[in-house]
């Protein structure tokens, strides 16, 4: 049956002898690093750094705008010529082309339709522009297309 069990009076929880601690309800300030007129002084004198440094780098930046600008300008005539002398090469090339594939027709004289000349009131030294299409008519067609695609959409 049953075992007799030793009887233990139960031990109550009570506080420490004199209590417990006050609990802290007051408001903490915090710290304080930098007064105001430190905090002003800081941000002026970083505001005052950064406009001299974005001064220099202002005037360096324009004086290389105006070398770049300057050698732009020097080089400009040299690539109009550049690219008028490979307009009158290719004229050549459409032409020799045009002897080549014409030479076994009877009659046939290089820019002109049978002899007859293209444009009749126009002085024999002037020089025509050719359409793009005739421009590009003996070249690869990738080259024909990639400029017709710069010209359509710019």
């Amino acid at each position: 049956m049953a075992t007799a069990v030793p009887h233990c009076p139960p031990k109550q929880d009570l506080p420490p002898p004199g209590g417990y601690k006050k609990i802290p309800f007051a408001r903490v300030p915090p710290k304080s690093y930098f007064t105001g007129f430190t905090t002003i002084g800081t941000y002026v004198a970083v505001t005052a750094v950064g406009l001299g440094i974005y001064y220099l780098t202002a005037k360096k930046v324009k004086r290389d705008e105006i070398e770049m600008r300057s050698a732009q300008n020097v080089i400009f005539p040299i690539l109009i010529a550049e690219r008028d002398r490979e307009f009158l090469r290719q004229l050549r090339r459409n032409r020799d082309e045009e002897a080549d594939l014409m030479k076994n027709v009877p009659g046939w004289e290089v820019g002109t339709w049978y002899g007859e000349p293209v444009f009749k009131t126009l002085p024999e030294d002037t020089l025509v522009t050719p359409i793009f299409k005739e421009f590009y008519a003996h070249s690869d067609w990738k080259s024909y297309a990639k400029r017709a695609h710069l010209k359509l959409w710019s």
